[in-house]
């Protein structure tokens, strides 16, 4: 068994060339420490993947949404390769636990440091590049990147809005939200939403806040233009 077989077992991805997936990991402040000569950190391969992951995502924005506005398309695409969601593919991976790290970097607790774990994921997608080619990075980012898609607390994507901006494309249009139900203890509510477009219901959504639900509802009525 290899020194990284679990992270490629979760990336669902094996590395032929093992020098490319230990300096996705290699963060500089080992670079730095190391006496040995000739150790690379994963910048340089970071700045490839952050371009890489934007291309991706952008390219899939494009093609699966043809009435989807330029805007909208801008804000989804920075919510889905954003700090915070490349931070929650890390610790799905289990990310931290393989990182090399310097002593100092280490001591002040650099394996669970979001930048550096957002980073590292970055790292990580040019390596699989590198080394296979566009089917592991197009596999990585569908399983762990646009998966988080529908969950706009997930990714920072504010459903209502899009929603209002795709509608008001066509004038006249009313579209409303309608709270249907609450239940549940006063700590633990649960809310119902609909979306209405013109006294049509076209979503419908949970949460534990009417905001939520309301998001829920919204994200379900994209959802469903999606699917026309």
């Amino acid at each position: 068994m290899s020194e990284f077989s679990s992270l490629e077992d979760a990336l669902g991805y094996v590395f032929r060339d093992r020098t490319l997936i230990r300096n996705a990991l290699t963060h500089s402040s080992y670079a730095n420490e190391s006496k040995r000569s000739r150790v690379i950190c994963n910048e340089r391969l970071e700045f490839l993947g952050d371009s890489l992951l934007g291309v991706t995502v952008a390219e899939h924005l494009y093609r699966n949404n043809p009435d989807m506005p330029e805007g909208v398309m801008t804000r989804q695409r920075a919510a889905l390769v954003c700090e915070k969601t490349l931070f929650s593919v890390a610790e799905r991976l289990g990310l931290g636990e393989h990182l090399i790290l310097g002593h100092g970097e280490e001591a002040s607790g650099g394996r669970t440091r979001p930048s550096i774990l957002a980073d590292a994921v970055e790292a990580l997608l040019a390596a699989m590049y590198l080394d296979g080619g566009w089917p592991p990075v197009i596999s990585f980012v569908g399983r762990y990147i646009l998966s988080q898609r529908d969950g706009a607390e997930a990714v920072g994507v504010d459903n209502k809005t899009t929603l209002q901006e795709l509608i008001q494309r066509k004038s006249g249009q009313s579209l409303i939200y309608h709270l249907i139900e609450e239940t549940g203890p006063d700590h633990d509510k649960l809310f119902v939403a609909e979306a209405r477009l013109n006294g049509e219901r076209i979503g419908l959504g949970r949460g534990r806040s009417k905001k939520e639900a309301e998001q829920m509802a919204a994200g379900a009525a994209l959802s469903g233009a999606r699917g026309r």
